[in-house]
């Protein structure tokens, strides 16, 4: 009987050996670069979230409360000081 098609792809995939990093130091350098990478992928996203908020404050037609105009003043200040 014959084999579906794969099946012996899947073994020989199944059967090589999972690449390491050589030494400590080289794991501790792809530790740290994806580290960094998700820093700044954080800030990115928290730096979209404030100019997101600050859009749906600015497109408000109905007058804000003192704590929407407060959060809104911040906002621009920091949009400005970048």
């Amino acid at each position: 009987m014959a084999r579906p098609e794969g099946v012996k792809a899947a073994k020989a995939k199944g059967k090589k050996a999972v690449s390491k990093p050589a030494s400590l130091e080289e794991e501790e350098k792809e530790f740290k670069s994806i580290w960094e990478i998700k820093q700044r992928d954080f800030a990115l996203k928290d730096k979209l979230n404030k100019q997101k908020l600050l859009d749906s404050l600015l497109a408000k037609t109905e007058s804000l409360s003192e704590l929407e105009i407060a959060l809104k003043n911040k906002l621009i200040t920091e949009m400005l000081a970048i």
